[in-house]
């Protein structure tokens, strides 16, 4: 009975290939995303965890909303059961939004730093800026980061679209994720996990490991605004930008490429590309794009996935484009520079990836070549 029917799913995901059935048994699916997500960044990364000094690797893993399934399903059983006492022992482990992080750690006997920040859809990126941090600090080596989100069910369709918040565009799903375009109408649900390996410098070149590319800053900033409408001036978002790239070190001429935070909505989109503006000027050369017009929108997982996109526009020289825009919306600034249609090729030095949430929660996070 919602008015949007569709979402961005992941599709023939058997968890049983993945993980023993006992185990996921006792895991929310957003949670299966993460340890999946997770073993798969491990293996590319060529850990030897028995190597490692465990103490010194830590977990700090996103969500956004955590066990939504699992709460949903377990409450519905019950309330349909007349209030019998039938709760599975798992419950609360399950719906906790902590306890991704807490099987991680477990999985590999990880015993550094662990915990989970939550920040709605800016979540990952600040799971990033603390793991960014911990290690400049030389509060550890190695952190796996990451964010996994497992939204689709019928509590979040209802309640995004009690918000208007989602695409309506039932007849034509495969565009309705259409940032910048005239006639979008909001974000397309998404679902699935994103993991990064943050390392210090030297000990990853002392094992020999491949780099994809450097942190070179990172922040956060609050609209102090609405609980769910960004400022429509963007101010506390490009001040993000600015503070993120004066901790790099670098001038906005030197960003090559952008990766918007960019939902479709019809305030979200003008909100950030007017900061997008202050930050970087009129007629800026720096390149523009929205993923989420091909992912869908991962909420708390979305920073993390987009992250991936934005270090591979570096390794790959290819830009991402923004797909699905028919015609772009008049009331957009002018002057800036959004790649459409086709991915770019181009030599990326630095990009930056921005994600914002609900609360007034801006992040940027800002990644450069070595």
């Amino acid at each position: 009975n919602f008015k949007t029917k569709f979402a961005c799913e992941v599709k023939n995901f058997n968890v049983e290939d993945f993980i023993d059935r006992k185990e996921a048994r006792r895991m929310d699916r957003y949670a299966q995303y993460a340890i999946v997500a997770t073993e798969e960044a491990v293996n590319d990364a060529g850990f030897d965890f028995e190597t490692l000094d465990k103490d010194r690797v830590g977990v700090i893993w996103g969500s956004g909303i955590g066990g939504l399934e699992t709460f949903q399903q377990e409450v519905m059983e019950f309330s349909a059961g007349n209030g019998v006492p039938k709760f599975n022992p798992f419950f609360i482990p399950k719906l906790l939004v902590n306890l991704a992080a807490g099987m991680i750690s477990i999985k590999y006997g990880l015993q550094g730093i662990n915990y989970c920040p939550s920040s709605a859809c800016a979540t990952s990126n600040t799971a990033f800026m603390d793991a960014f941090n911990y290690i400049r600090l030389g509060k550890a080596k190695v952190i796996i980061t990451g964010g996994a989100e497992a939204p689709i069910t019928p509590a979040s369709y209802g309640a995004f679209a009690a918000m208007k918040a989602m695409s309506t565009r039932n007849h034509d799903p495969a565009t309705a994720s259409r940032p910048f375009d005239k006639n979008r109408d909001g974000f397309v649900m998404g679902e699935g996990a994103a993991a990064l390996i943050f390392e210090e410098y030297e000990h990853a070149v002392a094992r020999g490991a491949k780099i994809y590319a450097e942190v070179a800053g990172a922040a956060m900033t609050a609209d102090a605004y609405h609980l769910t409408s960004p400022h429509p001036e963007g101010i506390a978002a490009a001040q993000c930008m600015r503070l993120a790239l004066k901790e790099a070190g670098l001038k906005p001429e030197e960003v090559d490429y952008l990766n918007l935070h960019a939902t479709a909505t019809p305030l979200g989109d003008i909100a950030e590309l007017k900061a997008v503006q202050k930050v970087f000027g009129e007629n800026a050369r720096v390149h523009l794009s929205a993923t989420k017009s091909m992912t869908g929108h991962l909420l708390g997982a979305a920073a993390a996935l987009e992250a991936i996109a934005t270090i591979l526009s570096i390794q790959e020289a290819t830009i991402p484009p923004t797909i699905n825009v028919q015609e772009l919306d008049p009331e957009l600034p002018a002057g800036l520079n959004i790649v459409l249609d086709h991915a770019l090729k181009k030599n990326v030095k630095v990009a930056m990836s921005n994600a914002f949430g609900f609360g007034g929660h801006n992040s940027t996070i800002i990644f450069k070549s070595l």
